[in-house]
């Protein structure tokens, strides 16, 4: 969700006996420093005509010979000498797939973005290929210039792709899973090597990064947002009248990591707005099952509690909201809890 600057908004810093801290209540001007001004070769399929069919070939005759190598078994040359078997290394992650080879997956290298180039598989008309995603927009093959239409299927290339394990793409990064090219996308999405977006909601901050450079980013970016110390603070969102969408962002540090609350206001159906209360970690996803929050509303001898394991800034604010993993009340729960247009919300971070 993107919001314009001026509708974000800071809230008020409490600790847990009430003593107020500092106040940031004021809208983030446009183009400022703080969370108004930014949101929360090798291996190419080369040659000429026909290159792909031939690729395929020596790809399955390779396939054929490892699986013979495995087995123990000779395989014979085309002068009818025998060749020796060689050893095959098989990886646990592949799941029973041969040993990895440099020189097949190489093969599938896309020739535009360098990854990998998996089923369902389609060449030019000269046998060239590329991936998927880049094909969608290219208008004429990388290699040869020739046209991408008619749409040819390689079977030969996709029962050899089925064959082999593939690195994540972020092999780089320092993952070190090779998958089946159907397990493939799935583990990149949620892959812990994936690099970080900036956590801030409600803004339009384009950075991404390593885990290790957030907090950094933040600090730099987003000055206007304080960290509060102590595994049990009060969190003050002012002006929760305020019309249209809204969000109040703090950090809170304790057990010698970082916890970013985040309270949204937003209209989640047609004429019904609600708030949104949510701790995410920065940190993995792992780190994440070691710690426990709670958010408390009291007040008028009333109390709404919400408990829950925090949520990796890789999963960010939308996700929890859109499946209410998060403290959810509507705009008359808020107003039994507020005080002249600000609401105070206790927050406890806990070691499971």
């Amino acid at each position: 969700m993107t919001l314009p600057p001026e509708r974000v908004r800071f809230a008020r810093h409490f600790t847990a006996k009430g003593a107020q801290l500092e106040a940031m209540s004021r809208p983030s001007s446009a183009g400022g420093g703080g969370l108004g001004a930014g949101k929360a070769g090798g291996g190419k399929h080369g040659g000429s005509g026909g290159g792909a069919a031939a690729a395929a070939a020596a790809a399955a005759a390779a396939a054929a010979a490892a699986a013979a190598a495995a087995s123990g078994v000779s395989s014979v040359s085309a002068s009818g000498s025998a060749v020796a078997p060689s050893s095959a290394v098989s990886l646990p992650a592949a799941g029973g797939l041969p040993g990895q080879s440099p020189e097949l997956t190489a093969l599938f290298e896309c020739p535009v973005c360098f990854d990998y180039v998996l089923p369902p598989i389609l060449q030019c008309q000269s046998g060239h290929l590329v991936c998927n995603q880049c094909r969608q927009k290219l208008s004429c093959c990388p290699t040869c210039r020739g046209p991408l239409t008619p749409s040819i299927r390689n079977l030969a290339m996709e029962k050899v792709a089925s064959t082999l394990p593939f690195p994540c793409k972020y092999s780089s990064a320092g993952c070190l899973l090779s998958l089946h090219h159907s397990e493939k996308p799935d583990h990149e999405e949620v892959c812990e090597f994936r690099p970080y977006t900036c956590p801030c909601p409600g803004a339009t901050c384009k950075w991404h990064g390593s885990l290790e450079a957030v907090m950094p980013h933040l600090m730099h970016a987003h000055k206007s947002i304080t960290t509060l110390q102590g595994e049990d603070i009060v969190f003050l969102a002012t002006d929760i009248n305020l019309p249209g969408a809204v969000d109040w962002v703090m950090m809170q540090s304790c057990f010698s990591h970082h916890f970013m609350l985040v309270l949204e206001k937003q209209e989640k159906y047609e004429g019904h707005q609600q708030f949104f209360a949510v701790v995410l970690l920065i940190g993995t996803r792992k780190q994440a099952e070691n710690f426990a929050y709670r958010l408390e509303l009291n007040g008028n001898r009333r109390r709404l509690t919400w408990e829950a394991t925090p949520r990796s800034i890789h999963d960010g604010v939308a996700a929890a909201i859109m499946n209410s993993d998060c403290l959810v009340f509507d705009t008359s729960i808020a107003h039994l809890f507020a005080d002249n247009g600000n609401l105070g919300i206790n927050v406890t971070i806990s070691m499971c």
